[in-house]
């Protein structure tokens, strides 16, 4: 890496940290000018299949997903030797940091980043990932709070039917799961037992199991109930250890059977709902009963003498048997050996400057499997191989991963037209070029529907490098504000929604003593015939005579929490939803205090409560 830039493009500032394969920076990206994550492959690892192929995964995982929780892969090549990934630079801290500054998180805390962590799982796994590494030094918790799931260094597809060699165990140990401790594949089921062990850590500032060596802690997941969480954490309700130690059954199949169930149930036990929640099950188990205490007496005192006789006989006949077992056990190692070594063996041959296609049909011939890292080349067409790990004449054993470097020719390339495509159908046209999405904004037009691209930059033909960024601009249809200043509300709503455009639910209220102005907009936030997006936001003034309102009292039910909650409560109508009462209570506030609503007219109505912006429960009240 000539003087800490990378592939010409990205400008080392600063170590910010280092793992098993991989050392992470913080760059510049001299073509956009932010900060961006460098993962660069160790140098010892370049020719390693093994590292290379699990860095290659990672590249294929994060490339399938695109989750407001995830971080995001932003790009992937090769400068020389060196192989990095270019990921979305996270600002903040880890969750192991936080949990270590902070010794243990609060229930509440700590079910919400379970449940962000949960739904990037969600999405990974419906895209056919498998994490397999989740842990709390693998969860970033950025400076204003979002959660980001990183490191799908181990990942693998869920449809994988086999595990490259030394993939059984690469989890974690503290928090991996029995399955992965015993070395069989691992599913959905797997990465809810870390998640489970994460809310464990959380809860309670420690892991629940540990040990002097790996291998007793993975005993322990295999054999060992962790201590209750009530023990070190008493005021974590029950309903939540309930769900963090079904995630962490021992076998798979009473665990959750996805990360959104795991979620749902959380945000039950989050919210008391405990009725609706589900049992956790658990094997029965029979214990054979012991015999009474004076048959074995009397069966000692008949034996007693003939023990004494067979003693000698029995010792002889337990060491004759010892030693034909371990001449037996060396025969069975000497044949596996033999097997290994003649028969589940394979060598390498030299692939480089060969067609791929080629070159992955001989690999296969041979047994073994290969993996694809494409990169651009000046001088060699696409499709050759360029570089290949292991190198030839290296003995794999079946079954393991050749990783085939392989050119896509050279960077530069004419940037294709994406005017009139749907952003979707942009990014699949701009993926065999290497080149990046990013939408400027959304405009007015008439000329191109809704969701097509309108411009692009740089334009169609131009000359471009494999990674740069294309910007667009996307067209938001057309909608024409209307006028509903002097109309009552209700008429008012009706002629937005058939604009095509959205009402601002918090209205503004003007009071005044004028009963003919009653419910009648006074002004509008967008001017009529204004050309605007579709479903542009549009925010109404209404005037209101205090005499005139209808009133009524309801009593909120608030969570109990440690901060500040943020009540908002709306009415619904034929005419649509809005916003009539808004207020933040401290934690020490009642969490039943009684609000009185007011409405343009008397009649029933349906009230909906949202408690920090989430939807919690609804009822009917009648004004008066």
């Amino acid at each position: 890496m000539n003087e800490k830039i990378l592939a010409g493009r990205y400008v080392l500032v600063e170590q910010i940290g280092i793992g098993g394969m991989a050392i992470v920076y913080r760059a510049i990206d001299r073509n956009t000018g932010h900060s961006v994550a460098v993962k660069v492959l160790k140098p010892e690892f370049n020719r390693d299949a093994e590292f290379v192929s699990r860095f290659q995964r990672e590249a294929e995982a994060a490339s399938k997903m695109t989750h407001h929780n995830i971080v995001n892969l932003l790009d992937v090549g090769m400068d020389g030797e060196n192989r990095y990934l270019i990921m979305e630079y996270v600002k903040g801290q880890t969750l192991k940091e936080v949990i270590q500054e902070k010794g243990r998180l609060s229930a509440p805390v700590a079910v919400q980043i379970t449940i962000r962590i949960l739904s990037a799982l969600q999405h990974a796994h419906q895209n056919g990932i498998i994490h397999r590494d989740i842990k709390p030094q693998n969860i970033l918790v950025h400076a204003d709070g979002h959660i980001k799931v990183a490191d799908f260094g181990i990942a693998r597809m869920a449809n994988s039917s086999t595990l490259t060699r030394g993939d059984s165990v690469m989890g974690s140990v503290h928090y991996f799961s029995p399955e992965q401790a015993q070395g069989k594949g691992t599913d959905v089921t797997s990465d809810l037992y870390s998640v489970g062990v994460t809310l464990y850590e959380m809860l309670t500032g420690r892991v629940p199991f540990d040990g002097d060596s790996p291998v007793a802690i993975a005993m322990q997941h295999l054999h060992a109930a962790p201590e209750p969480i009530r023990r070190y954490a008493p005021e974590v309700p029950e309903a939540i250890c309930h769900v963090c130690l079904k995630a962490m059954e021992k076998d798979p199949q009473y665990r959750y059977r996805s990360a959104r169930e795991m979620a749902s149930e959380l945000r039950m036990a989050l919210e008391g709902r405990v009725s609706e929640m589900q049992p956790r099950l658990v094997e029965n188990l029979q214990h054979v009963q012991p015999a009474p205490s004076s048959i074995r007496k009397s069966a000692v005192r008949q034996n007693t003498g003939r023990n004494r006789v067979r003693n000698n006989n029995t010792y002889w006949w337990i060491m004759t048997a010892v030693v034909t077992l371990v001449v037996v056990w060396g025969l069975v190692l000497g044949t596996k050996a033999i097997y290994d070594k003649v028969v589940n063996s394979a060598l390498v041959e030299a692939y480089v400057g060969r067609d791929v296609a080629e070159a992955q049909r001989a690999i296969t011939r041979i047994g073994l499997k290969s993996e694809i890292m494409e990169i651009n080349h000046p001088t060699i067409a696409a499709g050759i191989v360029v570089m290949q790990a292991p190198q030839e004449d290296t003995t794999l054993r079946k079954g393991d991963v050749v990783v085939l470097t392989v050119s896509k020719g050279p960077a530069s390339q004419s940037v294709p037209r994406l005017i009139g495509m749907t952003r979707q159908d942009a990014q699949t046209t701009l993926k065999p070029y290497g080149l990046t999405l990013s939408v400027v904004e959304y405009v007015v037009s008439s000329q191109y529907e809704a969701g097509r691209i309108v411009e692009q930059y740089p334009a169609e033909g131009t000359q471009c490098e494999s990674g740069e960024i294309v910007q667009v601009t996307i067209s938001g249809g057309v909608a024409y504000v209307p006028l509903v200043t002097g109309r009552l509300l209700t008429e008012a709503k009706d002629l937005i929604t058939g604009a095509g455009l959205t009402l601002n639910p918090n209205i503004t209220y003007r009071e005044t003593e004028a009963s003919s102005l009653h419910g009648m907009v006074t002004t509008q936030s967008i001017a009529a015939n204004t050309q605007v997006i579709l479903g542009t936001n549009i925010s109404l003034t209404v005037y209101r005579v205090p005499s005139m309102m209808s009133h009524a009292k309801i009593t909120l039910d608030l969570p109990v929490t440690e901060g500040l909650t943020s009540v908002r409560v709306t009415l619904q109508d034929e005419s649509g939803e809005y916003t009539v009462y808004q207020n933040d209570y401290p934690a020490n506030a009642s969490r039943h205090p009684e609000i009185e609503l007011s409405a343009d007219y008397a009649g029933a109505y349906t009230y909906r409560v949202y408690i920090n912006d989430t939807f919690k429960y609804s009822g009917t009240v009648t004004f008066e």
